[in-house]
C-alpha cells in the first residue's frame, strides 16, 4: 500500500523531475516509511512506500527490470503473488525481490496488457517499457485503489491522489459543472472519468490505457461482470448459494492475510465486519485486533454501536479497542478529513473512518474492513422496490430513493453560470442502469452501486481515511470472484429477510443472533447530520468565505435559506443539504482551489 506519482512528456523533451518529487512528497501520509524516484528520457516515477510485504530494501520502488526493460510504480497489494511467482519463475523469469511488486512487474513482461487478467488484489500500476517508451496505467476491478490523471498539451501526469497532481502544478482548477451536478444530484458521487476539477480526470475501475508513442491512446475495460443468472447455477438451492458464497468469502477473508506485519479488523459490531472476524477466529486466528468507534448521541441520535461490537470481541476473543469521540472534539478532525480528502465526500462516515484509522495506526499497518456488504448483496432500502418493478421502471425508483436532487432541484440551488441545461446525473444512471446485461432491475441497481457508487464514494472514503494515517484497508467483500459470484445469486436471495438474507443466513451459523436481528446500523457521526454548535458556524465560515464569494457556485438566497434553519433539509439517505454545500467548499479551500 502506497502512493504513487509520474510524468510521461509526449513533446520530445526530458520529464519534469521536480514536479514528480512535489508530487510524491504530497503522499508521505499513504507510504511514510520510504521514498523512491527515477526517470529515464521523457518519463519519471516518485513513490512513497508502506512497507507490507517483503520489508526489505530489495522491494523498495520504483521497481526497475532491467533484464525485461520495464520500469514501475505500484499501489495495493496482489493477494496471489505467491501463487503467481512460482507461475513466472516456471516459465523462466529471475526474481530480485520476495514482494508483490516485482511479481506485477514481471506479470506485465510475461503477458503484456493482460498481466491485469492473473491479479487478484487491488492495485493502481504505471508501468514503462525501455525499447518503445509505451506507458501502461491500469487499475483494479473494483477501484479500490485510485488513480487519477491530468494531461495538458503535451505532458501526462498521474498520482495516487488529486492533491498530488495539484503539487505538481499547471492543472485546471475551474470547477467542472457536470461533475458538480452530480455531487449535487448523485449524493456525492461523481462517476469516472470526471472529477469536480476540469483539469483532473481519473482512471476507471478495471481499466488499462496504454500511451503509444506515436500519440495513440489505446484503453479498454478488461472486467465486467453481466450481474445476470448463470446456467451453470440452475439447480442450485438456497443451502447451496450460503454454502458456496461462504466458501468464497472464506477464501476472500484467508487472502487478505497475507502480509509481513500482523493484521487486524475494524469491527463495527454490524454483521459485515462481524462476519469477518467470525470466519479469521474459525482460520485459527487468536488474540486478532479488533477497532470500535462510537460518538456522543446529537439530537436525539444515538452515536455508537457498542454493545454489538463488544458483543462479537468477547465471542472471539479478540484484542478489542473502543474509542469514543465527544462532539465537542469534532471540528479539528472534521478539518483534518477534508483535507486528506482526494475529492469531497459528503459522508459523516469520514471523520469516523479518520479518528479510527488515526488510533489503528498506532497498533497495526493493516486492517480488514466489512465495506461493500451493502452494494454486493443487497442491504440497502432501494433493492425491494427495485425488485417490485420492471426494467422501463428502474430509473424514477432509483431516483426516488437515492438522487438528493432533479433539473428542478439544481436550478434552485446553483447559480446559472454552473447550470448544464440538463440533467447530467439522471442521464448518466439511465443509461447504465439500460446497459446490456443485468437481467432484472434489481439486477441492474446493484449493478450500479456495485460497479459506481461503491467506487466513488464508500471504496474511495476508507481509501482516503485509512491512508491519511499509513494504514493499508483490505475488503475482503470486494474479492473479485465473491463479487462475480454474488452477482449471479437470485435476488431474492439478497433481498430476504429485509436484505443480505443470504449473509444473515450465513451468519447464522458462526455469530450471535444478536448482530443478525437487529436494526441496520451505520458508522454515526450524528453531528454532522444534525449541524449545531462549533460545526455550524463551520459551515457557514466556508460558505461566506471570500473564495466561495469570488467563486459563485450557489445562489445566495438557497444558501441563506439553508443557514436560517439548518436541519430542516435532509436527502434521501438522510444527508443534511447544507452540509453537502459546506462540505465542498470547505474542501475547495482547503486545497487551496480560488
Amino acid at each position: 500500500m502506497c502512493g504513487l506519482a509520474g510524468e510521461l512528456r509526449r513533446d520530445g523533451s526530458r520529464a519534469d523531475t521536480g514536479a514528480v518529487e512535489r508530487m510524491a512528497a504530497t503522499m508521505s501520509d499513504r507510504g511514510p516509511d520510504e521514498g523512491g524516484s527515477w526517470s529515464r528520457g521523457p518519463v519519471a516515477f516518485g513513490h512513497r512506500r508502506l512497507k507490507i510485504i517483503d520489508l526489505s530494501a530489495a522491494s523498495s520502488q520504483p521497481i526497475v527490470d532491467s533484464a525485461a526493460g520495464l520500469a514501475g510504480v505500484f499501489n495495493g497489494c496482489v493477494y496471489n503473488y505467491r501463487e503467481l511467482r512460482e507461475q513466472l519463475q516456471a516459465r523462466g523469469h529471475r526474481f530480485f525481490s520476495q514482494g508483490d511488486s516485482e511479481v506485477v512487474v514481471k506479470a506485465y513482461a510475461e503477458w503484456g496488457v493482460d498481466f491485469v487478467d492473473h491479479l487478484i488484489g487491488m492495485f493502481a500500476v504505471a508501468i514503462t517499457e525501455r525499447d518503445t517508451g509505451r506507458l501502461v496505467l491500469a487499475r483494479d476491478r473494483l477501484g479500490i485503489k485510485p488513480l487519477y490523471v491530468t494531461e495538458t498539451p503535451g505532458v501526462v501526469r498521474f498520482a495516487s491522489t488529486l492533491p498530488a497532481l495539484l503539487a505538481g502544478g499547471g492543472v485546471d482548477t475551474s470547477i467542472d459543472p457536470v461533475a458538480l451536478a452530480h455531487y449535487l444530484s448523485f449524493h456525492s458521487v461523481v462517476p469516472p472519468p470526471r472529477t469536480i476539477l476540469t483539469g483532473i480526470r481519473k482512471l476507471p475501475p478495471a481499466t488499462v490505457r496504454v500511451y503509444q508513442p506515436d500519440g495513440r491512446v489505446d484503453e479498454h475495460v478488461y472486467w465486467n461482470p453481466p450481474f445476470a443468472r448463470d446456467p451453470r447455477h440452475a439447480d442450485w438451492s438456497a443451502t447451496d448459494w450460503q454454502d458456496a458464497l461462504l466458501e468464497s468469502l472464506t477464501t476472500a477473508v484467508q487472502r487478505r492475510m497475507v502480509a509481513d506485519v500482523p493484521v487486524g479488523v475494524l469491527l463495527s459490531g454490524g454483521l459485515d465486519s462481524s462476519l469477518v472476524v467470525a470466519l479469521l477466529a474459525e482460520q485459527g486466528q487468536r488474540g486478532l485486533a479488533t477497532f470500535s468507534i462510537g460518538f456522543d448521541a446529537v439530537g436525539g441520535r444515538e452515536g455508537d454501536e457498542f454493545v454489538y461490537s463488544d458483543l462479537v470481541a468477547q465471542r472471539f476473543g479478540t484484542d478489542h479497542h473502543q474509542i469514543r469521540v465527544a462532539a465537542r472534539d469534532l471540528v479539528p478532525p472534521l478539518e483534518a478529513a477534508v483535507a486528506a480528502m482526494s475529492e469531497p465526500m459528503v459522508s459523516h462516515d469520514c471523520v469516523a473512518f479518520y479518528l479510527l484509522s488515526q488510533v489503528v495506526s498506532e497498533h497495526l499497518k493493516v486492517v480488514q474492513s466489512g465495506q461493500g456488504a451493502d452494494e454486493i448483496l443487497g442491504g440497502y432500502h432501494w433493492y425491494p422496490p427495485l425488485a417490485q418493478v420492471g426494467r422501463d421502471q428502474a430509473l424514477d425508483t432509483y431516483a426516488t430513493a437515492f438522487f438528493d436532487r432533479d433539473a428542478a432541484g439544481l436550478a434552485q440551488v446553483l447559480d446559472p453560470a454552473y447550470l448544464t441545461g440538463g440533467d447530467p446525473a439522471r442521464d448518466y444512471v439511465a443509461a447504465h442502469l439500460a446497459a446490456p446485461g443485468a437481467e432484472q432491475a434489481v439486477d441492474a441497481g446493484l449493478r450500479i452501486d456495485t460497479t459506481v457508487m461503491l467506487t466513488d464514494d464508500p471504496v474511495k472514503r476508507v481509501d482516503n481515511m485509512t491512508m491519511a494515517h499509513g494504514l493499508e484497508a483490505r475488503v475482503p467483500f470486494l474479492d473479485h470472484e465473491f463479487v462475480e459470484l454474488a452477482a449471479a445469486c437470485p435476488p431474492q436471495l439478497k433481498l430476504a429477510q429485509g436484505g443480505k438474507g443470504v449473509l444473515k443466513e450465513i451468519g447464522r451459523r458462526v455469530l450471535p443472533w444478536e448482530v443478525i436481528d437487529r436494526p441496520k446500523g451505520y458508522f454515526p457521526v450524528p453531528g454532522l447530520t444534525h449541524l449545531e454548535g462549533k460545526l455550524l458556524d463551520r459551515v457557514r465560515d466556508a460558505l461566506h468565505a471570500p473564495q466561495a464569494r469570488r467563486r459563485g457556485l450557489f445562489r445566495d438566497d438557497y444558501v441563506n435559506t439553508l443557514l436560517r434553519n439548518p436541519n430542516a433539509e435532509l436527502t434521501p439517505l438522510r444527508g443534511n443539504k447544507l452540509w453537502q454545500l459546506g462540505l465542498l467548499e470547505m474542501w475547495l479551500q482547503s486545497h487551496g482551489i480560488d
